[in-house]
């Protein structure tokens, strides 16, 4: 007896056998049982997920001897005619092969007469959509009103193709691609009943292969067999494929968490060697992207279906969010790379090469790498900028804040600290040069916080020598002046913080103290935060008082309008000395820029 292939001698003989389409045989199992039955049924989807199976097994259920039930004996000789292809009131009809109208009416023509042997004639047209605009108007009228004996069963896999007067006429029953899980899975049970020796991953490789294919998935495993000698072996598998084995994706993205070029560049060389399909590889790191980036936004939400959970949320743990999309995006544009480079894997190299270096932890990790400058260079990206001028006038420049006449420091004129000890040259954003020439030396800054920030940030920005000195004030000297000096020095946060930032000190006496908050922040003032406030002063005073606090008119300055006349006058020192540096002038003049002083903010460790 000749060899019969997996996918044929494995197909289901009824509905408990179909693996998945759960929807369709729902609604197939219930017309049969409550006897609801339509004339004529399409179904739809990819190629190998069942269409004809489904239809088939129908057709058995109408005709079986026992009665029409959505359980068929498989025992009686209509059953056991279709399954061996030979009912003769089963009519299978390639539409790829017949897409002529004088076809169509052959077929027709014997519609009118009684089923030979079975209860119900029936029509299985497989891949309708190929029949022409004249079969299908042939067609239509005996569609809508067929004889009671006859069903139609079409099948496709492009219904967008059929004409909307036959899908109306049909019942319609979409199939789905079924998932890796489940074809592994079915491919297991079918393997210990032809007691074959197996391996999960090698299922695992074949199942992705197969892309949702349960035909492609049995063939595979036909080929499988036959290459790794009566097993399904992984190695086999990955070297029949030509795919690497999944896990040497997940090394690859390990490799671009840890920015490691050369870790990058080994995984490539022993993919190379297995003869790989460059294309699926790539298919395969933008899926693991796809679902790393699901992991990080919500991880419950990926499933196990590929069997690599762990891995998938090692992975989410790994690389950043910005890198998953950068990643995916240059993977997208990078298909066509594959596509026209006369040398497949160089593409590849170079678009993994590409995805870990236009990273931007990848460009911060070099820059912490990168060696320091001379110890009598800038260390800072003005200095950077200024590298474009020439060397030679370095000597010859003027600190930025120095008298005139004065004797030039040795140590670099940028190394300049105000009182903040900020550093101007971290502001290289600041020159809006319309030369992108320049782009690359400029370092993105943030912007000035406004004034309406919490309450600890303010007092961090008042002034420190003044809180220095100001030492303990004692109630009975606490007034406007002192109450400035006073609140930085409070053990206060939050929303409590900011109403006495925003609050002008009016009297005090031995049992309590008066506020009045500015009406602009009554907003998040209530009667529930006094407790908080009058705790805070009675801790500092080491006395029991309470708080009052008014809406109302500040008249005189509030630790925040000082905060925010602190923060511009340092803001006008630094933008004073970034336009006195030579090395700005000298960019500014050669790229004809315009100095964004907004931008110019503390350097930030």
């Amino acid at each position: 007896m000749s060899y019969q292939v997996l996918a044929r001698k494995w197909r289901p003989s009824n509905f408990s056998e179909v693996a998945g389409q759960a929807h369709v045989l729902k609604s197939l199992i219930n017309a049969l049982d409550n006897e609801r039955l339509h004339h004529a049924y399409l179904f739809t989807g990819t190629r190998g997920v069942g269409k004809t199976t489904l239809a088939r097994i129908l057709a058995k259920c109408l005709n079986c001897e026992e009665g029409v039930s959505s359980i068929p004996c498989g025992k009686c000789d209509s059953c056991m005619e279709i399954n061996e292809g030979r009912f003769i009131d089963l009519i299978e009809v390639d539409a790829a092969s017949r897409t002529k109208v004088e076809d169509t009416r052959e077929l027709l023509d014997n519609v009118q007469y009684a089923p030979s042997r079975g209860r119900f004639k029936v029509y299985l047209i497989d891949e309708v959509h190929m029949l022409s605009n004249h079969s299908f108007n042939a067609l239509l009228k005996t569609l809508e009103e067929p004889p009671p004996h006859v069903k139609f069963l079409f099948a496709t896999t492009d219904p967008q193709k059929l004409p909307i007067t036959i899908l109306s006429r049909c019942l319609q029953f979409n199939l789905k691609n079924l998932s890796p899980q489940l074809i592994t899975e079915y491919l297991g049970s079918v393997l210990e009943k032809e007691k074959l020796e197996f391996e999960d991953e090698a299922l695992w490789q074949i199942a992705a292969a197969a892309s949702g294919s349960m035909r492609d998935a049995l063939t595979l495993v036909d080929q499988a067999i036959s290459y790794c000698e009566g097993r399904v072996a992984t190695d086999g598998v990955i070297e029949m494929l030509g795919v690497p084995p999944q896990k040497q994706v997940y090394e690859l993205l390990k490799g671009m968490a840890s920015r490691s070029v050369s870790t990058i560049l080994e995984l490539i060389r022993d993919i190379a060697e297995q003869t790989p399909d460059y294309s699926h590889t790539l298919d395969s790191l933008l899926s693991t992207l796809h679902r790393v980036a699901i992991a990080q936004i919500e991880p419950k939400a990926v499933d196990n279906s590929y069997g690599d959970m762990p891995q998938i949320l090692e992975l989410a743990s790994l690389i950043s969010a910005e890198d998953v999309q950068l990643y995916y995006q240059m993977g997208i544009k990078g298909r066509e790379d594959l596509r026209l480079s006369a040398e497949v894997r160089t593409a590849f190299e170079m678009l993994l090469i590409r995805m870990l270096v236009f990273s931007p932890s990848y460009a911060e990790s070099t820059e912490s790498l990168s060696p320091n400058a001379d110890s009598e260079s800038s260390t800072n990206s003005v200095a950077e900028l200024g590298a474009a001028v020439e060397s030679e006038k370095k000597k010859n420049r003027v600190e930025p804040n120095q008298e005139p006449g004065a004797e030039a420091s040795e140590s670099d004129p940028l190394d300049v600290a105000t009182e903040d000890e900020m550093e101007p040259s971290a502001n290289a954003q600041a020159i809006d040069s319309v030369e992108s020439s320049a782009e690359p030396a400029i370092n993105s800054v943030d912007a000035q916080s406004d004034t309406a920030k919490s309450a600890v940030e303010s007092r961090l920005d008042a002034e420190p020598a003044a809180v220095e000195t100001a030492g303990q004030i004692d109630l009975d000297s606490l007034n406007q002046e002192s109450w400035l000096l006073l609140y930085p020095q409070l053990e206060i946060s939050g929303i409590a913080a900011n109403v006495l930032a925003n609050s002008d000190f009016q009297r005090a006496d031995s049992q309590s103290i008066h506020f009045v908050l500015d009406h602009s922040q009554s907003a998040v003032f209530s009667e529930e935060l006094l407790p908080k406030i009058s705790q805070a002063l009675s801790d500092y005073f080491s006395t029991e008082l309470s708080v009052n606090i008014e809406i109302g008119e500040t008249k005189s300055e509030t630790p925040a309008l000082l905060s925010q006349r602190l923060k511009e006058e340092r803001h006008a020192a630094m933008v004073n000395n970034f336009e006195k540096d030579e090395n700005v002038q000298e960019l500014l003049k050669h790229f004809s820029g315009t100095l964004a002083k907004e931008s110019i903010a503390p350097h930030k460790d």
